[in-house]
């Protein structure tokens, strides 16, 4: 099974954010279930420590995806794409739009209902996240079909 250079490039991509996100909701629920448990009833806002894992999250995502797209680059040069390619990449647009705007509904939503912003912070990145996913996992089903 051969792989196009964009195909290579979305599955760099995706595991990339899956592993830089995983690692950073894991601590967020932790710290979560810390603060929540200790001050019931308290609003639970983002923390400093929070911010800064978010931002190494996202450098780890940025690094690891400009060695491997580098490591992609060297090794198939063909980066050729046609009118196929601008037609996955709208319908896994599309996909990851529709599950963005339903996280921004959720997120509005518990700000709403939650005190403080940790809840809220935490399902719009999520949503973001999930929408990022759809979109690259849309395009991979819909390279290998073809479509």
């Amino acid at each position: 099974m051969h792989l196009s250079f964009h195909e290579k490039s979305l599955w760099v991509t995706l595991l990339t954010l899956v592993g830089a996100f995983r690692i950073y909701f894991t601590a967020a629920v932790q710290w979560y279930r810390q603060f929540a448990g200790t001050a019931p009833g308290m609003a639970v806002d983002v923390m400093p420590p929070q911010v800064v894992l978010l931002g190494v999250a996202i450098g780890m995502i940025v690094v690891a995806t400009i060695v491997g797209h580098a490591l992609i680059a060297i090794a198939d040069r063909r980066t050729e794409t046609d009118e196929r390619d601008a037609l996955i990449a709208l319908k896994g647009t599309r996909n990851g739009a529709y599950v963005l705007a339903t996280g921004v509904f959720f997120a509005l939503y518990a700000a709403l209902a939650t005190d403080g912003n940790f809840i809220f912070t935490h399902v719009l990145l999520a949503s973001w996240v999930l929408a990022q996913l759809v979109e690259i996992a849309s395009q991979l089903v819909l390279q290998r079909r073809g479509a």
